[in-house]
């Protein structure tokens, strides 16, 4: 599903990834953890096409994400969903038209769009919801709206990225276990992490960084 042959990534002299080698099966659930700086975040970005490496191969469901150019970008990231830290959820838009973003870029009908956007609010605990806004909602709340948009389109693959890190410990429990359930239907799952407490509460596969090196897996 994923994979990395020699992955190397500079920001001038700063070198943010460093011969990095791993495979990532399907449905498999992985942890990408280390401290701040360590690259989590470049890779994740690596995956997703927003960066692209210094050197290297880097495949992700057979397509060779290294090379594409940036009108190909689309094609990738319509099997992938991706949830982000800082949430990127629209201010202006109800929750509803947030989770169904993904599915509108496709050309999807707009009753198809509501129906399957309300299904997956239902699934991540907020249904009633539909026509709030972002700012109307806890960070908790926010956070699960950011998931549901990116598994509203059934992706083969889901990064998130730090996706606890605003959240109190219930909270942070309760996204972890969406992404769990999510992962159990088949989805590939790698989440950015440095939360010790949840990776052993929920133990899977860590592939630990350190100084842009791949130190464990």
């Amino acid at each position: 599903m994923i994979r990395l042959y020699h992955i190397n990534k500079s920001y001038g002299k700063h070198n943010a990834l460093t011969d990095v080698n791993l495979h990532v099966k399907k449905g498999d659930f992985v942890y990408v953890t280390g401290p701040s700086g360590a690259g989590k975040t470049t890779l994740l970005k690596m995956l997703y096409g927003a960066q692209s490496p210094t050197s290297g191969k880097l495949l992700v469901g057979g397509v060779d994400a290294s090379k594409l150019a940036a009108k190909q970008l689309p094609f990738l990231r319509r099997n992938m969903g991706v949830v982000f830290q800082d949430f990127k959820l629209i201010p202006t838009r109800t929750v509803a038209d947030n989770v169904g973003l993904a599915l509108e870029v496709l050309g999807m009908p707009r009753e198809d769009i509501m129906r399957r956007a309300r299904a997956v609010l239902n699934t991540v605990g907020l249904r009633g919801r539909e026509d709030a806004f972002p700012l109307d909602l806890s960070g908790g709340e926010q956070q699960r709206v950011a998931v549901a948009r990116a598994i509203v389109n059934d992706p083969a693959i889901l990064l998130a990225d730090e996706p606890t890190g605003n959240l109190d410990g219930a909270m942070a429990v309760e996204v972890m276990e969406i992404l769990l359930a999510v992962n159990l239907r088949g989805t590939t799952v790698m989440v950015a992490t440095h939360d010790t407490g949840l990776m052993n509460r929920f133990p899977n596969r860590k592939l630990r960084f350190e100084s842009g090196r791949l130190v464990s897996d």
